[in-house]
């Protein structure tokens, strides 16, 4: 970078670097943008990725395929088996939360359909290896004092792995248990679902509703957990069960 503002799109109400039109492309940066502050030679570095490393190349071609050949028009399990067929993808590797198999079974059943003969699924829960053995702390449970399998994304990666996949697609990993498949995996992953219990694996509506129902979001501290039913053994709260986390 050329200077040391901390300022970034976030801070953006220009946006002229999106901008197609005549005017856009005469409307001045602000004095913090990215596009700005860093040195052509690193955009032109990038670009040169693009169009001669092949693994780059590859995948970066079938991306702008997808979208500009079908923008608006597909869903996003369409999109990414068009991507897979398009990056020459022919074993898909899921790795999926126990909580959303279903959905990992029904997303299986429609690549078998579409022609993709070799899945391998692999759930989170996977070895059933108990929390204590992986370092978690019983208050930390969903159930304290209970039997629960921990969730396993290093042995999910490593399985599709050795399974020789082309593609991974994540549906409904935890977070930061995604972090850990994506560090491990060797195949190129991308999602199908991100988990968001609370807003049915929407989280884009907290984020709409940030002036409304969720105007908590725009406070300064991150919320504290509040004490379920479940961990004093009685009912658990709604969705709150160790197996589906």
């Amino acid at each position: 970078m050329e200077n040391d503002d901390p300022r970034s799109c976030a801070n953006c109400a220009v946006r002229a670097c999106d901008d197609r039109s005549a005017e856009g492309a005469a409307r001045a940066y602000p004095s913090f943008c990215l596009t700005q502050r860093t040195p052509d030679e690193e955009f032109e570095d990038a670009a040169a990725l693009y169009r001669d490393d092949p693994e780059t190349a590859r995948i970066f071609q079938a991306a702008a395929e997808v979208e500009g050949l079908f923008y608006s028009q597909l869903t996003r399990v369409e999109e990414v088996m068009v991507f897979a067929r398009r990056i020459g993808a022919r074993k898909i590797g899921i790795a999926t939360c126990m909580g959303l198999i279903d959905e990992a079974q029904a997303f299986a059943r429609i690549l078998r359909a579409k022609g993709f003969e070799d899945v391998c699924a692999v759930a989170c829960k996977v070895g059933a290896v108990a929390k204590e053995r992986a370092g978690i702390a019983d208050d930390v449970k969903v159930h304290p004092g209970c039997f629960e399998p921990t969730c396993n994304p290093i042995m999910q990666a490593r399985i599709l792995n050795e399974a020789g996949c082309d593609l991974n697609v994540i549906v409904g990993l935890c977070v930061g248990h995604d972090t850990l498949f994506m560090k491990h995996a060797e195949a190129p992953v991308t999602y199908l679902v991100v988990k968001d219990r609370v807003l049915a694996h929407n989280p884009a509506a907290a984020l709409y509703t940030k002036g409304s129902y969720y105007k908590r979001l725009l406070l300064p501290d991150l919320p504290e957990p509040r004490p379920r039913a479940g961990k004093e053994g009685g009912t658990p709260m709604l969705g709150d069960a160790a197996q589906v986390e």
